[in-house]
This record gives C-alpha cells, structure tokens and sequence, in this order.
C-alpha cells in the first residue's frame, strides 16, 4: 500500500508536532460521539442551546482530548512523537476541563448530573486504560460509553430526568456505536497489524478477482467516513429545527 495508506487511520495527518495533535483527536469519531450528545438535547422537550454548548464543550475535552490522549498513551496505537509527558497533561486537563463544565452545570440543571459527573471519568480511565481486566474495553462498552452515555447525558442535561424517548434514543445511539466498532475494528487491524495480503476470490462463472488491503479496507472505511458524516448531519438537522 501506499503512504498515506499505511497510516495508522484514514484521518491520521502526516506526522509532525500539530499534526500529531489533530490526528489523536480523531476528528471523524469525534464529531460523530459529540452529535449524540445534541441527539439527546435536541429530544428534549425544550432546548437550551447554551446548555447544549457546554454539555457539548464537556464531552470534546473528556473525550476527544481525554480518552484519546490516554489511548495513545496505552500502547501508542497512532504511533505519534508526542511525549508521554505531553500526553498524561492532556488526559488530566481534559478531564479536569469537563469535570469543571459539569459542577457548573449541577447549579444550573440539579443534582441529578451528579452521577454522569462520576460516570463519565470512571468511563474513560476504565475504557482507554483497560482497567478491571478490560472489563469496559469491550464492543459492548464502547457503545455504552462513547453512544448510550453522551446522548443520556445531552438529554438530561436539558430535561433533568430521563424518560422513555432518552432511553430509546441511547439504544440507537447505542447500536450506532456498535456498528461503528464492528467496521473500525477490523480496519485498525489491517492498518496497523497485518504486513500484507493476498488473495482471490473464484466467483461462480470462474472469473477470479484478486484483492489486497486495499480491498479489505475500502468498504470498512467508506462507510466509517459516510457514517461519521450522516451523524453529525442528523444532529445539527434536529437542533436547527428544534431552535429555528
């Protein structure tokens, strides 16, 4: 494969000191746990865009600084230059960053955003840390913790309680994830595991197709891409009608 093929991610920038940064955030998967997060607000029965904002500005420093910062800092998976040193700063600022949002908002919402305070820290150090013997770092914990639990927490952000349109919606956000771990999965393995590939497949007629990585990888991250985009699409459609 060619260079740019052979990156760690098909989001994952050439390497060099900003760059490293943009490629940890993993802008596509980013955006994609932050629009359940406006999911949830815009099920709401009203909805608050400031409120909406920084639920939202909570999530991107618990998660796309956070998690992704701890991430890379278990095992380098991104293979970027960015120290160790670098990296647990992020991780404690990050969460310390949404901690800060969320006890501003327990003021403003109730103490009922006092457990997603204490659930989603323990979510991103048990998830991206593997603690618990990776109990959490499971197909199933990464739908809970990265689809079910953003959406919720937009939801009650903005309601204060939760009700039977939260719940459904955080089962959809919930199998959204799934499917999202289900494709990258198998695309983070040929990226950045397996050396090369060859093969063909004899169809029905006789005719044989070869393939290569290339082939295994294009649908996997094609609908990663189109999946990643139709999310943060359907949010902003169901805030802007919900504030229009």
């Amino acid at each position: 494969m060619a260079d740019a093929e052979r990156r760690p991610a098909f989001y994952a920038a050439r390497g060099g000191r900003w760059r490293d940064w943009w490629t940890i955030l993993h802008p596509p998967y980013t955006a994609w746990h932050l629009s359940y997060v406006a999911v949830g607000a815009a099920l709401a029965p009203h909805l608050n865009g400031v409120r909406l904002g920084a639920t939202a500005l909570a999530f991107f420093f618990a998660v796309g600084l956070s998690a992704h910062a701890l991430d890379e800092l278990s095992g380098r998976p991104l293979r970027t230059g960015i120290s160790d040193g670098a990296l647990k700063v992020a991780t404690g600022l990050g969460l310390g960053a949404a901690l800060a949002i969320g006890l501003a908002g327990v003021g403003r919402v109730g103490l009922v955003l006092v457990p997603f305070l204490v659930v989603g820290p323990l979510l991103v150090i048990a998830y991206n840390a593997e603690l618990f013997g990776g109990l959490v770092h499971t197909d199933a914990g990464f739908a809970a913790a990265w689809g079910a639990f953003p959406l919720l927490t937009g939801y009650v952000a903005q309601a204060g309680t939760v009700n039977g349109a939260a719940v459904l919606g955080a089962v959809a956000a919930f199998a959204f994830s799934w499917a999202q771990r289900s494709l990258s999965t198998p695309a983070r393995l040929v990226r950045r595991r397996v050396a090369n590939v060859e093969g063909s497949l004899t169809m029905s007629d006789g005719a044989v197709q070869r393939f290569d990585e290339r082939t295994l990888l294009a649908p996997l991250e094609q609908a990663l891409r189109a999946l990643s985009w139709a999310m943060v699409a359907l949010a902003a459609a169901l805030v802007v009608a919900r504030l229009g």
